[in-house]
């Protein structure tokens, strides 16, 4: 049995998603930073950071980063075809889920905490720092839907763990309304990824009010 630690409409919906489709039992621990009532110290006796998702493998061991635990779920689990058989498309995989983790990630954590990267930060800077992170997040979007190709999902025939992570972190600092002006095809894909029937259920939960 898995434990994920997550909180509705975090980044633990991926890998809740990616246990589905590998038909991985898991427990669900409520849990996330801004939750005081959620189960943060037992978070915090397996990732002292309070990041989520976190999972506890079967053994007891402890998985952190959403890239990491996809990449692993995949590997644990072939068939699920979290991660693509064909070893060129297993390639692209991997580079758009640590593309994804480096760079998108990355702005989103300068957008949702900017005193966190700039000391004494003011109003006047604070409001150009989000600026600045929105757009450069948008435009790495705009690079990931140029570079990714959909066929019919970005992994290949089916939804794999790029597209959920992909779908996942789309959701965040604005990046769906800006991918509905520029990139809308690609939208369609990521929204086609939450249609499909073993992911919707999790993500009905996660944001019950999505159109």
């Amino acid at each position: 049995m898995y434990t994920l630690f997550g909180s509705a409409g975090s980044g633990s919906a991926m890998i809740e998603a990616a246990l589905a489709l590998a038909g991985a039992p898991c427990r669900l621990e409520r849990a996330s930073s801004w939750e005081p009532d959620s189960a943060l110290d037992r978070l915090r006796a397996v990732n002292p950071l309070l990041q989520i998702p976190t999972l506890v493998l079967p053994d007891g061991s402890v998985l952190t980063e959403s890239a990491a635990i996809m990449i692993h779920l995949g590997l644990q689990f072939p068939d699920s075809q979290l991660l693509p058989q064909d070893p060129a498309r297993r390639a692209q995989a991997l580079r758009g889920m640590v593309f994804i983790a480096a760079n998108c990630y990355a702005a989103i954590g300068v957008i949702d905490y900017p005193e966190r990267w700039c000391a004494d930060i003011d109003a006047s800077a604070r409001e150009r720092m989000l600026r600045g992170a929105r757009a450069r997040l948008h435009g790495y979007w705009d690079l990931f839907a140029d570079t990714f190709p959909a066929a019919p999902y970005l992994s290949g025939e089916a939804p794999g763990g790029l597209d959920l992570m992909a779908a996942v972190v789309s959701r965040w600092s604005g990046t769906r309304k800006h991918l509905a002006r520029a990139r809308p095809q690609f939208l369609a894909t990521l929204e086609r990824v939450e249609r499909h029937p073993q992911i919707a259920p999790i993500w009905a939960r996660h944001w019950p009010h999505a159109g």
